[in-house]
């Protein structure tokens, strides 16, 4: 999933995805990149990632 399509779904993510390192939320790549996309990027595994998100 985009970023930008996940924050709409659930806003309160954006504490999680900034606490990693993730602070472009709003810029352009954001609105093409995915959630795995950025995990790579920032040298973050994944599933736990993504085990944050869902927990939110």
């Amino acid at each position: 999933m985009v970023i930008t399509e996940a924050l709409k779904i659930k806003p309160e993510i954006a504490a999680i995805l900034m606490g990693k390192g993730m602070h472009c939320l709003g810029c352009v790549i954001a609105h093409g990149e995915t959630i795995e996309q950025a995990a790579e990027v920032h040298g973050l595994n994944l599933d736990e990632l993504l085990a944050e998100i869902n927990a939110a």
